[in-house]
């Protein structure tokens, strides 16, 4: 009720929602231009060269974000709510486009099947978070949580995917050297931009449960 009664009485500030959702919008970008390379006949540096792009765009999104916030006093959300949830979904996107220079550098043109699965759930992940952040801007909390709770979910499934990946790679000795380490940094990237993903969830579901 208190919360309810600030949010009428305090400047809105809108601005700050803008940066979140376009952060948000482009970590889900980013994964689906990664989904390309799954792709017959996927171009890996046309990948990696596109999704530098997005992540420029992303750092472009944090910037503004902090010159907002350094020249605003009253802000719709804590400010380390927000400064946090900025850093975290800024993430997604600079793992997503390590994965990317990693397949160029490691001579990865067509990734492996849990390299794919990997891609696909960070494709659902970020989707879902693109979904969850503007419920902050309309109050939408009950939802906000319910798409979060998701989110988890998928990290988990990405969390064994990877870990039967690694075991496989270090307990097959017919694989060599070059490749645990060519597949394991795609795999290392992957799964900590997946990792993040559940990292902004966790921030979304906090400040869901401050604003309630």
């Amino acid at each position: 009720m208190l919360n309810a009664l600030l949010r009428l009485i305090r400047p809105r500030s809108e601005h700050f929602y803008g940066f979140l959702e376009k952060q948000a919008q482009l970590a889900l970008d980013g994964a689906k231009a990664l989904e390309e390379i799954t792709k017959p006949g996927a171009n890996a540096e046309a990948v990696r060269d596109r999704i530098r792009e997005l992540e420029h765009q992303g750092d472009a999104q944090v910037h503004a974000m902090i010159d907002a916030l350094s020249e605003t006093f009253v802000t719709p959300i804590d400010r380390e709510d927000l400064q946090r949830l900025s850093k975290r979904i800024d993430d997604i996107l600079d793992l997503t486009n390590a994965t990317g220079k990693a397949c160029v550098t490691f001579g990865v043109e067509q990734p492996t099947p849990a390299m794919r699965l990997l891609i696909i759930k960070l494709v659902e992940s970020t989707d879902l978070l693109n979904q969850a952040v503007p419920k902050l801007r309309i109050h939408a909390y009950p939802e906000a949580l319910r798409i979060c709770a998701r989110v988890t979910i998928s990290e988990k499934d990405g969390d064994v995917v990877y870990r039967d990946a690694l075991s496989k790679l270090f307990h097959d000795p017919a694989i060599d050297a070059k490749t645990i380490l060519r597949e394991r940094e795609v795999l290392d990237d992957l799964e900590k931009a997946i990792n993040r993903c559940e990292q902004v969830a966790d921030l979304i579901t906090t400040v869901a449960v401050k604003q309630s």
